[in-house]
């Protein structure tokens, strides 16, 4: 089985093939927008953050930009800065290229003169990466050479019954087949923890699973809170799920039944043909589903019960269902309707047809997200501003 994908420079296999405008901060990501509307074939995001952080702070965030502009399904990058944040120009351009050697180009507002000069420099550039980015061939390559992410948001029961089974499957078929699957949301493995670490390859494995969760309810008891204080939410709970630890047992079905041969922080770089692994990442889809995408996944599937339309900047959402009657409300926004495996279905045959779908996207094929236009993305932080 392959898919027709685009070579990098790093020798990784994107999906997609645009340009990234990145905004260094919240001080240049209105410019960014500005540069990216006017420019065919580019993306951005709004980044919150980039100034008056901590340093464990501003490391998560230099990690999803520097991610963001390494993952395989960018071209190349437009790095706008406006010259006085803490996430500085060279500090970004160095995270950056200790990750990827592909096109980089540079733009500080402060010292170019102003917005209107900003815009135009990264409008031209942006015109050239595109350019030359529609140059570049489509190639054939195998499935091992996908590194897929996995996310379940707005739950329901049907997610742990049908949904977040089908990804497990999925998953297990992506092992299979020599590529990288990830299981995310420390958060939604509380309770249910100690099954996880029994599937652990190695026992540095086996202990980072309960060192990742433990580390995670501490840093929430710091601030006086409890994680089950905010999880389940209320939708969750509107949608039949009771308890932290009954949405935790549907969340790792996610995992399918491989072994785990790898537990990755925040936004790290993921390895491909690694088979089944862990990334530390919080409950909340879009901050999860960015640390992934800055890993390098280039393909998400996301199990929702309740139904969500989010999507991402970089990489393609495949949007998954167990619930029929959410899947019939809301067809604009969801790809797959898992609710047959309820009814006695055949999990083995669409798991085979779930991986199709994944590499018809993975060849160019739009998500339900993608022709909508949903690009939502927020970043990790571990205390308030400075």
């Amino acid at each position: 089985m392959t898919f027709y994908g685009y070579r990098r420079p790093d020798h990784r296999i994107g999906v997609r093939n645009k340009v990234l405008i990145l905004p260094a901060s919240l001080c240049a990501s209105d410019t960014t927008r500005i540069i990216s509307q006017q420019v065919e074939g580019s993306i951005t995001f709004n980044n919150q953050q980039g100034c008056a952080q901590i340093p464990a702070d501003q490391q998560l965030t230099m990690d999803i930009m520097a991610g963001y502009a390494a993952n395989p399904n960018i071209y190349g990058t437009v790095v706008v800065s406006l010259g006085c944040e803490n996430c500085q120009m060279d500090l970004v351009v160095n995270a950056i290229q200790e990750r990827t050697n592909k096109p980089l180009k540079q733009i500080i507002i402060q010292e170019v003169g102003g917005t209107t000069r900003a815009v135009e420099l990264g409008i031209q550039y942006a015109k050239e990466m595109v350019a030359e980015a529609s140059a570049v061939k489509q190639e054939e390559f195998p499935v091992s050479e996908l590194i897929l992410g996995t996310e379940c948001g707005g739950s329901d029961p049907t997610s742990g019954l049908a949904a977040n089974v089908l990804i497990g499957k999925l998953s297990d078929l992506i092992v299979e087949k020599g590529g990288t699957a990830v299981l995310s949301e420390t958060t939604e493995f509380i309770g249910a923890e100690h099954i996880l670490a029994r599937r652990a390859a190695t026992p540095a494995v086996h202990d980072r699973i309960f060192e990742i969760v433990q580390r995670y309810e501490k840093a929430l008891q710091l601030v006086g809170a409890e994680v089950r204080e905010g999880n389940p939410s209320p939708g969750n709970k509107a949608g039949g799920i009771t308890t932290l630890e009954e949405k935790s047992l549907g969340c790792i079905h996610k995992a399918g039944h491989t072994p785990i041969n790898g537990v990755y922080d925040y936004a790290k770089q993921l390895s491909p043909n690694e088979g089944l692994v862990i990334m530390d990442t919080p409950g909340n889809d879009p901050a999860s589903v960015a640390a992934m995408v800055a890993g390098g996944a280039q393909v998400i599937v996301f199990s929702t019960g309740r139904g969500t339309p989010t999507g991402h900047p970089i990489a393609p959402v495949i949007k998954i269902t167990g619930n029929e009657i959410t899947f019939n409300k809301m067809k604009e926004n969801i790809d797959v309707d898992a609710s047959p495996i309820i009814n006695g279905g055949n999990l083995d045959l669409m798991g085979e047809e779930l991986l199709q779908l994944v590499v018809d996207v993975a060849s160019g094929k739009q998500t339900k997200a993608e022709t909508l236009g949903y690009t939502e993305t927020t970043i990790a932080r571990v205390c308030n501003y400075v």
